[in-house]
C-alpha cells in the first residue's frame, strides 16, 4: 500500500508516556496518501458484514481527557462511511483498582495509558484517514510517522487486565511508595510523620518509620491510614 505503509517489527507499549497535555502532536502524511471525502469513502467502500482478516492492533495518540468522546466519534464515523468490515474493536486501556478516600472503600477503572486508544483495523489510505480526520485524534504511534501494529503480546496483556474475572480482588491503587514522606491520618500514632520503609500490595498495608522518644520505630498501617506529606 502506498500511503499508510505498516512498519515492522511490532510496536510495544512499554515506551509510552502515561501524561499527554492537551492535543497530541500531528504526524506528517504519508506520500501519495489519498485523501478522500468522508462521502467519497462511504461511496468507494463495500459494505459487505464480513470483517477484514487484514485487522492489526495499533496505537492512536489522542487528546486527553477526552478518550470516550473521541472513541464514540469514530464509531460514529466509521458506521456512517459503511467502512465496518474494517474496524473491530476500539479500547481505552483500563484497570480496576481500589482505593479510600475519606475511610471509605472505592472500586475505579483507571486509565492504563491517558492520552492513547487501541483500535483494531486493516490499515489502508481510507482508514487512515478516516482515523486522523477524526477531531481529537493525533497520530498513530510509530516509527517516523508510520503506524506500526502492536505485538500480539501486549493486546492479550492489556486485555487480560480489562477483564477482571468474578471474585477477584481488584488492584489497590497506592499512591505513594517507597522513601516517600507520610502522615498518619487515623490511628494510635495519627498526626506523626515518618518515611515508607515497605509496601505490601497484596495486602494493601505499608510501614512506616516514625520517631517515638527519640528512636526511629517501625509501624504497620493499612495504606489508607496514611497521605502524602
Amino acid at each position: 500500500m502506498s500511503g499508510a505503509e505498516v512498519v515492522e517489527p511490532e510496536k510495544s507499549l512499554e515506551g509510552i508516556s502515561s501524561q499527554t497535555e492537551g492535543s497530541a502532536a500531528v504526524g506528517e502524511v504519508p506520500r501519495n496518501a489519498a485523501e478522500p471525502s468522508e462521502k467519497k469513502v462511504a461511496e468507494g467502500s463495500p459494505r459487505s458484514s464480513e470483517k477484514s482478516d487484514k485487522m492489526d492492533w495499533y496505537i492512536i495518540k489522542v487528546q486527553t481527557q477526552r478518550e470516550e468522546a473521541i472513541r464514540e466519534s469514530l464509531k460514529r464515523r466509521i458506521k456512517l462511511a459503511g467502512m465496518e468490515r474494517y474496524f473491530g474493536e476500539i479500547i481505552i486501556p483500563t484497570e480496576t483498582v481500589t482505593e479510600f478516600r475519606g475511610g471509605k472503600k472505592r472500586i475505579t477503572k483507571r486509565k492504563l495509558y491517558p492520552g492513547y486508544l487501541l483500535i483494531q483495523m486493516e490499515l489502508n489510505d481510507d482508514t487512515w484517514f478516516l482515523v486522523r480526520e477524526t477531531q481529537g485524534v493525533g497520530d498513530f504511534a510509530g516509527a517516523a510517522g508510520r503506524p506500526c501494529p502492536v505485538h500480539p503480546h501486549e493486546v492479550a496483556r492489556i486485555l487480560a487486565k480489562q477483564e477482571q474475572k468474578e471474585g477477584e480482588v481488584p488492584r489497590l491503587k497506592i499512591n505513594f511508595k517507597t522513601g516517600d514522606k507520610v502522615k498518619i491520618n487515623e490511628g494510635t500514632f495519627e498526626n506523626f510523620q515518618g518515611e515508607v520503609s515497605a509496601i505490601d500490595e497484596a495486602s494493601g498495608r505499608v510501614t512506616v518509620m516514625i520517631n517515638i522518644f527519640g528512636r526511629s520505630t517501625p509501624v504497620e498501617l493499612q495504606y489508607w491510614q496514611v497521605e502524602l506529606v
